[in-house]
């Protein structure tokens, strides 16, 4: 047992971890933290000094919410076994704050805006460029009168960044803007992609404009000119959701995104499917049974093929900015993000088609 003189009372080790006395008896009663010393005739617990690391682990564990039975595994299993928790702990929160979040701007959204008045300010080039690059992933005539939302382009404001949003259901195009200033609550407006992309040409003439919300409409305004976004009242997929479920990508191709569009044009034809193989640093493109062309690149992952619509993938490299081109894939049948390899404010997500050459 520890020197007697050298224990603490429950208050002053309480004070000396940050742990309130219940919070201690609480640690006591469920094996966590056990006192060294409990006093037989009056109940009081006592502490050693060599305690205070575990219980500080403690605190910093419930504090990140991290439950009871796995707090036990980190503080008395292996590093591995820690590590282990932690992580899937950790996924867990992503998940969770991911959701909540997506569902709290869908209620925002649907709320009646009151005296609401959101206000945020960006460049207007920043903004036509946004527009530009997701523009190209709304849904056609034919799929925006089944689904009149997907001939939107969502427009998320509030917090750090500014999101345009646009998917057709076979690709989807995230890019985020930072706002010289953000005034007002997080808010979401679909505004029709036609009138979107004028509001664009408008707006790039502009060094700065400020896109508002409040209970009257919705404006962009800039120069000392307004415009009236025209608003649609459609519920928009949950992109969100649908980025967060990716799993972790598998293969990563960097290559360059002049030259890789160039192959496309040469060996894609309207509705004919092209083939990505990989190799040792380099990726070969085929349609059919022409010869291919290969490109040098930069393959992390196993050897992989892959199929996509040529016209699907060839939109996706025209709306990225930068030499090269990075596609992060999960497998043959799952979405492939197509994004910059240095500039991560825009994102492209493409579904791959059936290879029917795989199944030869």
């Amino acid at each position: 047992m520890d020197d007697i003189d050298a224990l603490m009372s429950i208050g002053a080790f309480g004070r000396r971890v940050g742990l309130a006395p219940s919070a201690l008896r609480f640690y006591d009663d469920c094996d966590v933290l056990r006192p060294a010393h409990v006093d037989v005739a009056t109940g009081y617990r006592y502490y050693a000094p060599d305690q205070v690391v575990r219980a500080v682990l403690a605190r910093r564990l419930r504090a990140a919410g991290v439950p009871l039975g796995d707090a036990s595994v980190v503080l008395d299993g292996t590093d591995e076994e820690a590590r282990a928790v932690l992580e899937e702990h950790a996924g867990r929160v992503r998940e969770t704050a991911a959701s909540a979040q997506s569902a709290i701007a869908a209620i925002l959204h649907d709320l009646p805006a009151g005296t609401r008045r959101v206000k945020v300010r960006v460049g207007g080039a920043e903004l036509a460029g946004a527009v530009r690059q997701v523009a190209p992933s709304v849904g056609s005539a034919a799929v925006r009168e089944e689904f009149p939302a997907l001939g939107c382009v969502l427009i998320e404001l509030g917090g750090e960044e500014v999101r345009l949003v646009a998917t057709d259901r076979y690709r989807l195009a995230v890019r985020a803007l930072r706002p010289a200033s953000v005034e007002g609550d997080t808010y979401q407006v679909l505004v029709d992609a036609r009138e979107m992309r004028d509001l664009a040409v408008w707006a790039i003439r502009l060094p700065e404009v400020s896109i508002e919300v409040d209970r009257n409409g919705a404006w962009l305004r800039g120069g000392g000119d307004s415009r009236a976004l025209p608003t649609v009242d459609e519920t928009f997929p949950d992109y969100r959701m649908i980025l967060d479920d990716l799993p972790d990508a598998r293969h990563r191709l960097i290559t360059g995104r002049a030259a890789l569009g160039a192959a496309l044009d040469a060996a894609g034809t309207r509705g004919t499917p092209v083939t990505v193989r990989t190799g040792e640093q380099q990726l070969t493109l085929t349609a059919g049974e022409s010869a291919g062309t290969t490109l040098p690149a930069l393959c992390t992952g196993p050897p992989l093929r892959i199929a996509f619509d040529a016209e699907l993938l060839r939109s996706a490299l025209d709306a990225a900015v930068g030499p090269d081109v990075l596609l992060e894939i999960v497998s043959p049948v799952q979405p492939v993000v197509v994004r910059s390899a240095d500039q991560g404010s825009f994102t492209t997500l493409v579904m791959p088609v059936r290879d029917a050459g795989a199944d030869a």
